[in-house]
């Protein structure tokens, strides 16, 4: 174990754990439980790809709005291509998100039997090679998304390869997030207070200050990883799946101090999500007198998505 920015909030390298694969799930496992956070240093995305997919990202963010909306997808929901500025808006929250993002998912085949709750990604003309980039990074998040959940699953004392199935052809976005400047006395966040809908999140991009988590204690702490840290956070799906031994911890992205507000903040998290048919039920486990089962009914991972998008407005009910 590393030392902290947050004090107790673990940051764990990844390279730790081939050596000793438990330690390493005691320390990541026992901060998701405690703070539904994680930081992860060592997690084998190679430097130099980060460095294109953020120059690729300045450039996508960067040309004019007609040009950008020619990848957004109407009544898609936000699955794939471009969402514009001010849609997105969190749960039960009275003001828009200040963002725009470009969502990448996973390429199936003609014909896969996902293909029609899966949409097929939105590519823009420009910058150049950026289909190519995003998939390799894609594939990077899905590769680092494995080892940590395999450490989850130790965690749960579940055997090491029990996610494996649940996210083959899993239903994963890839985020390109923009959250451009705003004015010396912007009201309110970037990133209203939310939490994620998926299994995991893998964050690159955190080190700009402005994501907070709310600790059960009432107080927001800032997250500040060490550069080239990876965030990662349970989703909703995991809490539920845990029966909320691992929290779904609500987060926010924070309006920068004024000097800073003339700066626009970008982000990649990765949203890695099981196949859409995979039944999210409460281990048993996780069940015990002290703590009943909280979701008696199970229901697909298809059908759990589509519920929070709708909440989020992203689509219409």
């Amino acid at each position: 174990m590393l030392d902290s920015p947050l004090g107790a909030v673990q940051v764990v390298s990844l390279a730790d754990q081939a050596a000793d694969p438990e330690a390493f799930a005691q320390s990541f496992g026992g901060s998701f439980e405690r703070y539904g956070f994680a930081i992860v240093r060592d997690h084998g995305i190679d430097e130099a790809l980060i460095e294109r997919c953020w120059a690729a990202t300045r450039e996508l963010f960067a040309q004019d709005e007609a040009t950008k909306r020619r990848g957004h997808v109407p009544g898609g929901g936000g699955a794939r291509g471009y969402t514009p500025f001010g849609i997105e808006i969190a749960k039960d929250a009275s003001e828009n998100d200040l963002k725009e993002f470009w969502h990448i998912g996973r390429e199936l085949p003609p014909g896969h039997r996902f293909a029609a709750m899966m949409s097929a990604n939105v590519w823009p003309e420009a910058p150049a090679g950026f289909r190519e980039t995003f998939l390799e990074l894609f594939a990077a998040f899905d590769a680092a998304g494995e080892k940590l959940l395999s450490a989850i699953a130790r965690y749960l004392d579940l055997t090491p390869e029990w996610f494996v199935p649940a996210v083959e052809d899993g239903n994963s976005v890839l985020r390109l997030l923009h959250y451009p400047p705003v004015s010396p006395d912007a009201p309110g966040v970037r990133a209203g207070a939310h939490e994620d809908i998926n299994l995991i999140t893998l964050l690159l991009g955190a080190e700009e200050a402005g994501l907070e988590l709310l600790d059960r204690d009432g107080n927001w702490l800032a997250v500040k990883p060490p550069a080239g840290a990876m965030v990662v956070n349970v989703g909703d799906m995991l809490q539920r799946l845990t029966n909320h031994v691992l929290p779904s911890t609500t987060h926010r992205v924070v309006n920068p101090p004024p000097e800073r507000r003339g700066n626009s903040r970008y982000s990649m998290p990765f949203f890695l999500h099981p196949a859409p048919d995979f039944p999210i039920q409460t281990l048993p486990g996780c069940i015990s007198e002290a703590r009943p089962n909280r979701y008696p009914e199970a229901i697909t991972a298809h059908d759990y998505l589509h519920q929070r998008l709708v909440e989020i407005g992203l689509i219409k009910a």
